[in-house]
């Protein structure tokens, strides 16, 4: 689905927190609650408790049942590492479930205990199965800069966040080898912030990437600072297929066409990346290429839909990761909030695609996707 937006750029020199960066309002939720890791077991246990007997009304039959179903949560999250599905902490996503649980358990019996079994389900598969369900989809595209008997096939990965090579990133693997992109693109965040200094982590990101391949190459650009600091990236991305396109331009002719990579650093402030858009004279695109801007935020779009940009291949909002049916995200980290959440846009001739990415935000913030599937875009752009 492609939905047309008009959307005049806005001015965000007055503001003072921006999505993706350290000290914005999510990034103090998740560190200022971090110290609920360090609670020790038994406090835990007291309060899901407290909690189990509230929503009993102190009953002690009652309480004890929402008590198992709160201790069960626990003992589905420890699996979560142990069986090499995502590393997140346990206490503080045991916690949260026990206070989403409790309201619940305050319905009459037979209601509250139909909820709670409900909530079980919704637990083992948000956080089990669809973290794990790749949403592998192909994006048509035709356009008059290739020529008639041209076409490419490029995929779009987005948002990794890699905490060690777990079965999504084999599946990804395998899939890549069965659909034999000429290019790959990549548009930021490859290690957890959870993960971003941890050897084993950023061991398994290079092995990744180290089995990325094709023909016409493999390109990335950083993502959200905290996630993708330059030293960082630099050392994931060395001696690697990926070539790192830091604030440069990359031409590559294929057949009797051309496609022009742009790629630009991310530092989720529009205005600032848009002066070094023009600083490295990437804001007038050519009509002999097919022009690609690979940018990790959706945020800069308003502002360059107008530079001569054919498609722009953004990610960083996860598609909200946790959505409600009809609404979609519940949150999307961007300064435009849902008007950019994930998919197909066109804004003015310019085409922006918002991946929902591959991995899961770091931190403290569960492991878990609803009604959001990582996703794996294909794009097959033909001459006409």
């Amino acid at each position: 689905m492609i939905r047309s937006r008009n959307i005049s750029p806005k001015d965000f020199s007055n503001t003072h927190s921006y999505p993706g960066t350290a000290g914005n309002p999510f990034d103090v939720i998740l560190q200022s609650t971090g110290f609920f890791n360090r609670v020790p077991d038994i406090a835990i246990l007291a309060i899901i408790t407290a909690l189990a007997f509230l929503g009993g009304k102190f009953d002690w039959c009652i309480s004890l049942i929402w008590l198992t179903f709160f201790t069960f949560d626990w003992l589905l999250i420890s699996l979560l590492p142990n069986l090499g599905l995502s590393y997140g902490p346990v206490k503080p996503v045991v916690l949260t479930l026990a206070i989403l649980r409790t309201p619940f358990a305050l319905l009459p019996f037979w209601w509250a205990l139909g909820f709670q079994i409900m909530g079980t389900l919704l637990v083992l598969y948000g956080f089990f199965i669809e973290p794990f369900q790749l949403d592998i989809h192909t994006e048509v595209l035709t356009t008059n800069k290739l020529a008639l008997e041209d076409s490419i096939k490029i995929v779009h990965l987005g948002d990794l966040h890699i905490e060690r090579i777990t079965w999504r990133e084999q599946q990804i693997l395998r899939e890549l080898e069965k659909i034999k992109p000429d290019l790959i693109l990549f548009s930021g965040d490859i290690l957890n912030l959870s993960f971003v200094h941890n050897p084993a982590s950023q061991e398994a990101a290079r092995e990744f990437l180290k089995s990325l391949h094709a023909p016409l190459g493999v390109f990335g650009v950083t993502g959200s600072p905290p996630v993708d600091p330059p030293e960082v990236y630099y050392e994931m991305v060395k001696d690697t297929p990926l070539q790192w396109l830091n604030n440069k331009q990359m031409v590559i002719t294929f057949g009797h066409s051309s496609v022009s990579i742009n790629g630009i650093a991310c530092s989720h402030h529009p205005e600032e990346d848009l002066t070094v858009l023009q600083q490295y004279g990437l804001d007038k695109q050519t009509q002999d290429s097919l022009n690609i801007l690979l940018y990790h935020s959706p945020d800069l779009a308003p502002l360059v839909q107008d530079c001569g940009f054919d498609l722009q291949l953004s990610g960083h909002t996860h598609g909200g990761q946790v959505c409600l049916p009809f609404y979609g995200a519940i949150f999307a980290a961007s300064l435009y909030h849902k008007a950019f959440e994930s998919g197909r846009y066109l804004l003015g001739k310019m085409t922006l695609y918002v991946t929902r990415g591959l991995g899961m935000e770091g931190g403290i913030a569960p492991r878990v996707r609803f009604l959001c599937r990582p996703e794996l875009i294909t794009w097959e752009i033909s001459g006409r």
